[in-house]
């Protein structure tokens, strides 16, 4: 999910009750839920696709869970010895325990893959013990419903805490809500992926912006039912029943086994790649997209080109 998201889960556990355990329990709070994002630094150091094999991977994993809320924890504590050495300590500040700073930071940071997981991206939740993608294909990556369900908690719960009233209970309610938000969208991901007879078919619901309860179902495999001449390797969506690229563009897939051996843009796509097929490039060439994020216009982001590879048309059946 996007950051303010993650800012927003970590404040709201705060409201609700958390941020009374420890001195900086907000701070660590609301870090934690957005410190496995620290792996975006790889847009420093990498080219083209190869930030999709590196994101959501090592920083996301049982390692990193146990890793990244010490070292927080530490610099909080640390900030919190400094700024009692110099006498700038703030007035009302609860005393800092190290022991709730590390959970607090363990909260944070868990709640962090738990919301990645929720989109069609996907997650690597057992790296470095295993490079295995989950999906969860429930919300969209930005999800605006979810930000004005946090927000009006967040609001509502600070809200009474300002008065001195009972503050916590709105920010739990929110909390509530929005796993039961999360349940719903889940259900109408699974109850939108209907059978299919294909063989090798895959079928990917994935959510729309701002239209929480409409999915684009993409079915990648052989033989639309109402086509049955089309060949395989060519996406269609469900909702609309038309192919998901102009089939005169459509390509066989090529082999690639010893291009990905020596291409580092293809490989990482290929690993990062959920349902990937071959587009005809204006020169006879390959491009290659993943049904998930497919856009012309986007080239390099979200697909690779191989220029040297020839495009093959499909035969149809």
């Amino acid at each position: 999910m996007d950051n303010l998201t993650h800012s927003l889960v970590g404040a709201v556990l705060g409201q609700a009750g958390l941020k009374k355990k420890t001195g900086l329990a907000m701070p660590a709070l609301i870090i934690g839920a957005n410190l496995p994002d620290v792996d975006a630094a790889c847009f420093f150091w990498l080219e083209g696709t190869e930030h999709l094999g590196f994101r959501r991977g090592i920083t996301h994993g049982p390692p990193a869970m146990v890793l990244l809320p010490l070292i927080l924890a530490g610099l909080l504590w640390a900030f919190d010895r400094w700024q009692t050495k110099r006498g700038k300590l703030p007035e009302g500040r609860l005393p800092v325990h190290f022991g709730w700073l590390y959970a607090l930071s363990f909260i944070g940071c868990l709640s962090h893959p738990a919301l990645d997981w929720l989109n069609v991206y996907g997650i690597r939740l057992l790296e470095p013990f295993s490079s295995q993608w989950f999906y969860g294909d429930t919300l969209f990556i930005i999800d605006v419903w979810l930000w004005a369900l946090l927000i009006v908690s967040l609001w509502w719960s600070r809200r009474r805490e300002k008065r001195g009233g009972e503050w916590m209970r709105p920010a739990r309610l929110g909390i509530v809500v929005m796993l039961a938000y999360i349940g719903v969208n889940g259900a109408i991901t699974h109850g939108r992926l209907e059978l299919w007879d294909g063989p090798g078919a895959m079928r990917i619901s994935m959510p729309v912006p701002l239209l929480f309860w409409e999915r684009e179902v993409v079915r990648v495999g052989r033989n639309w039912p109402d086509m049955a001449s089309e060949a395989a390797q060519i996406p269609y969506l469900q909702s609309e029943g038309r192919p998901l690229i102009d089939p005169k563009l459509r390509c066989a897939m090529p082999d690639l086994t010893e291009a990905r051996r020596t291409n580092s843009q293809l490989e990482a796509f290929l690993f990062w790649s959920r349902a990937p097929f071959a587009v005809r490039a204006d020169d006879g060439s390959v491009i290659l997209y993943d049904a998930r994020f497919y856009d012309p216009r986007a080239r390099g982001r979200f697909s690779v080109a191989l220029p040297d590879v020839k495009c093959e048309e499909l035969d149809s059946d």
